[in-house]
């Protein structure tokens, strides 16, 4: 299992707007192969800022079962339009 741990900075003012899209698009992400789980948090000291955690069995379904699909334009289209600077995206093994 990899998890996906992307940091968002939304344009402040912006944050109902952005989650109400998050809302919608999720579902462009949700039925990806190889994911297991998708969760986004927003910050309660920092409204503007989200971190997207999304399980998936691989960094390759990542990339072949997201990232390389039309999904990912409309999920880009989607959200996009709010962000401050572009997200801030890794990826984490867990320690054992």
């Amino acid at each position: 299992m990899v998890l996906e741990v992307a940091e968002i900075s939304v344009t402040p003012g912006r944050e109902a707007e952005f989650a109400a899209a998050y809302r919608q698009a999720r579902e462009l992400v949700a039925v990806s192969p190889g994911l297991r789980s998708i969760r986004m948090t927003q910050g309660i000291e920092t409204p503007s800022r989200f971190v997207l955690l999304i399980e998936w069995d691989s960094v390759e379904a990542h990339d072949q079962g997201f990232r390389q699909t039309d999904r990912f334009g409309k999920w880009r289209e989607a959200i996009g339009p709010f962000f401050a600077k572009p997200p801030h995206v890794e990826h984490f093994d867990e320690v054992e």
